[in-house]
């Protein structure tokens, strides 16, 4: 062979074996990464060729499947009662992709999870047509309804637990919107679609385990059971040294209470939690300083950025970095204090499961077509904030709150119930309306089934009107009821 041609040959060679690399590394190293990314319409295409799995509420499917005409897409998602179940589905659209539970559990609800490979094999052996597999929540129907409803035109969420697992029961958010009008690809839905993104109500955030706002007075049960763990305060009953109005540290400025409450000054930690007093309770976070009360805090769950429900929930937030009287106010739930409902709900429960915090959790079974357990949730513990001993002082103030304290709305006869009201101030100069909150739990003789947390960002109430136990309050006590089949 004369010299060209060798190098012809050495050439071809050379572009011959760069093919079988770049080949083997397109079908080996970036097969994971092609498959999952979303300009790969062969993936949208493969998503919408079966039936997809449902996602289950007691027993029932809250999702389906229908045959569509949109070209390459065989079927696309229908939700059942979609308003009220969306914060915790999600969608799953053939243009926009998925969230929540509908993303993350994609590969079951397709059927393309690798857990899946014996079954799928089987089914094509069979001539099975084949179909996605079951995500099973630990929702309660009836709860959420009690949630949804009880928001009705208001602005807010609702969040509840089972204390004794960290099971959530109920996941509402207001306004909602519903995923079936966006699941396909037709113009009216990209026009919902569009819709939605611009409207200032945010229907599409899930406000329960996503928004972020100051609690107000909740918080005084962090601040509680910081003062009873760092031993600041042992006896529940007895009289602080609280002067009222309170000056915060190192300023001439008045902490006052909102509106006339005479057993404020030297009040009791039980009496101060009665009435919410934020005299009290300023002076206890500035006396048990800015490290003690972010130490409590964070062992509820307070600055963890990785709560996992599965579902990330966002971050609630206590400064590390304020001085005494900024600690003061922090306490009362203000200054850059700020929680999400689903996090007021695990400091509610914690304190009704005696002290103990279940990680939260609403996915209890991953199921395989055939219906077989192919994932099962366990409970776990995620910490433990408070003493059993002191956890029962705090209940026992919390259970007054609701007795003949400002909780009296979530009252429910035959069962012990403990809350705390909140009416958190926002806007410059308290110029906006204030957030109304309430957290709650129930009691049973073998337990603490529930524990709630709702918030009302906004509703048609007057803003002499607005109040935690006036507005949110009875959402609570729907909740617990529906939960206590009450």
């Amino acid at each position: 062979m004369n010299k060209p041609l060798r190098r012809v040959a050495i050439f071809c060679g050379l572009l011959i074996l760069a093919l079988l690399v770049r080949v083997n590394w397109v079908q080996f190293v970036q097969a994971d990464e092609l498959q999952s990314d979303k300009h790969n319409r062969r993936v949208a295409i493969e998503r919408y060729s079966v039936p997809r799995g449902d996602i289950i509420v007691d027993g029932k499917a809250i999702t389906g499947s229908t045959t569509t005409d949109s070209g390459d897409f065989k079927y696309k998602r229908t939700y059942k009662n979609g308003e009220m179940w969306a914060p915790v589905t999600g969608y799953a659209s053939q243009v926009y992709d998925a969230n929540q539970l509908e993303k993350l559990y994609d590969g079951i609800l397709t059927g393309n999870d690798d857990r899946l490979f014996f079954t799928n094999t089987i089914d094509m052996l069979t001539g099975k047509e084949k179909t996605g597999g079951q995500v099973v929540t630990t929702l309660n129907a009836k709860a959420q309804k009690a949630a949804f409803e009880g928001l009705g035109n208001k602005k807010g969420a609702v969040a509840a637990i089972n204390p004794s697992t960290g099971a959530i029961l109920a996941l509402a958010s207001a306004p909602s919107y519903d995923p079936s009008d966006i699941a396909g690809m037709s113009g009216e839905e990209g026009e919902n679609y569009q819709k939605l993104l611009k409207n200032p109500d945010k229907p599409m955030h899930n406000r329960a385990l996503r928004e972020t706002f100051f609690p107000g007075s909740t918080f005084k049960v962090v601040t509680a059971a910081a003062a009873l763990e760092h031993g600041l305060i042992d006896d529940i009953d007895a009289r602080t040294d609280t002067p009222d109005p309170y000056i915060l540290p190192n300023t001439q400025t008045e902490l006052k209470n909102d509106g006339p409450h005479p057993t404020c000054e030297k009040g009791s930690l039980r009496e101060a939690l009665r009435v919410s007093c934020n005299t009290v309770f300023g002076k206890i976070g500035a006396d048990l300083g800015r490290d003690k009360l972010v130490e409590t805090a964070e062992k509820f769950g307070f600055n963890n950025s990785e709560i996992d429900t599965p579902v990330r929930a966002g971050r609630s937030n206590v400064s590390t970095e304020m001085d005494k009287p900024q600690t003061a106010l922090s306490s009362i739930g203000q200054f850059e204090t700020a929680a999400t409902p689903l996090q007021m709900a695990m400091v509610a429960a914690a304190v009704a499961n005696d002290g103990k915090l279940m990680q939260p959790y609403m996915v209890d079974e991953l199921r395989a077509p055939n219906l077989n357990v192919i994932e099962q949730t366990s409970p776990e513990e995620m910490s433990q904030p408070l003493s059993p001993e002191n956890a029962q002082k705090l209940q026992s103030a919390m259970e007054t709150v609701v007795e003949k304290g400002t909780g009296t709305a979530a009252r429910i006869p035959g069962v012990t119930v403990g809350g705390k009201t909140g009416t958190a101030q926002r806007g410059v100069d308290n110029s906006e309306k204030p957030y109304a909150w309430f957290i709650s739990y129930a009691k049973t003789d073998e337990g603490s089934p529930v524990a709630v947390a709702v918030v009302v960002e906004d509703s048609d109430a007057a803003r002499g009107d607005v109040s935690g136990g006036g507005l949110a309050a009875p959402i609570a006590e729907d909740v617990m009821r529906a939960v206590l089949k009450k």
